[in-house]
């Protein structure tokens, strides 16, 4: 298994410095955020692109994806019922799309629980088919670009669209594109209120990355959920894609979780 950590922890902290410390506690690669980098991705021309993959590569680690995708900038809808707005999200998607590439990474999760909220005059339906068609010109380009895109089922406290990675795994499978996948997130499944394990093994087929964190919005061992049995369940399917350090809760600080997150999945994985 493949460990990573995504780069907002760090917060205020140089893209230089960030990869050099998070290569020195183990991990194997990092996600990013683009918000942390630019408002905009189309403000980053190829050769910045380029020294953002150096300190990277000359740490050893692996630039894993993106996430966050749509924080910024302001206005991005991707399901609302402004057909521009709708428009100017899926063409920022595909411009995503570019950056995650030309940065080396291969995932994108499509979090960004605001910018997908069925919205007042909108039904779940409407909802759902518009989302379906903001991500086509994206997926096209990804598939291009050897990218993956993985929307990312999310808790009824963040939002009112796809909930469950049951939900998840319809849309994907309607969708039908071999560039689109699911991501799980282990806080987002401790509110289903379903065995962790039960919800990885069904949809282990599915399964292009996985975020850890504690359903107290901590990272791993920082709270009571049990990593082990999540480690065995991803064994089962056979899955050998990144598991990701993601939290929401920057206490103590970054060193202490970045450092104590990473052990505790190495001590459940047996790693």
């Amino acid at each position: 298994m493949k460990f990573a950590v995504c780069n907002e922890l760090f917060e205020n902290w140089s893209w230089e410095r960030i990869c050099e410390f998070v290569a020195a506690v183990g991990y194997d690669g990092i996600e990013v955020a683009p918000f942390t980098l630019a408002e905009s991705v189309t403000e980053v021309p190829a050769d910045r692109r380029a020294e953002l993959r150096q300190p990277a590569q000359q740490a050893g680690l692996e630039i894993v994806g993106l996430h966050w995708l749509l924080v910024s900038p302001k206005g991005l809808y991707i399901n609302g019922p402004d057909a521009a707005v709708r428009a100017r999200t899926a063409q920022y998607l595909a411009h995503l799309v570019d950056f995650c590439a030309d940065l080396g990474g291969r995932i994108m999760v499509l979090g960004s629980p605001k910018q997908r909220n069925v919205a007042e005059g909108v039904t779940y339906e409407q909802a759902w088919e518009l989302a379906k068609e903001a991500l086509r010109p994206a997926l096209e380009r990804a598939a291009a670009r050897g990218v993956t895109m993985c929307p990312e089922a999310l808790s009824p406290a963040e939002t009112n669209f796809l909930n469950t990675a049951a939900q998840v795994r319809q849309f994907v499978q309607e969708v039908g594109h071999p560039s689109l996948n699911m991501m799980l997130d282990v806080k987002a499944m401790s509110s289903e209120g379903r065995p962790i394990p039960d919800i990885i093994r069904e949809n282990g087929d599915l399964l292009a990355h996985l975020h850890a964190n504690d359903a107290n919005m901590r990272g791993p061992g920082f709270g009571d959920t049990d990593f082990g049995s999540i480690a065995q369940a991803l064994r089962d399917v056979g899955y050998d894609g990144f598991v990701s350090v993601e939290v929401f809760d920057f206490k103590p600080d970054p060193q202490t979780i970045a450092t104590q997150s990473l052990a505790h999945l190495k001590r459940t994985f047996g790693e």
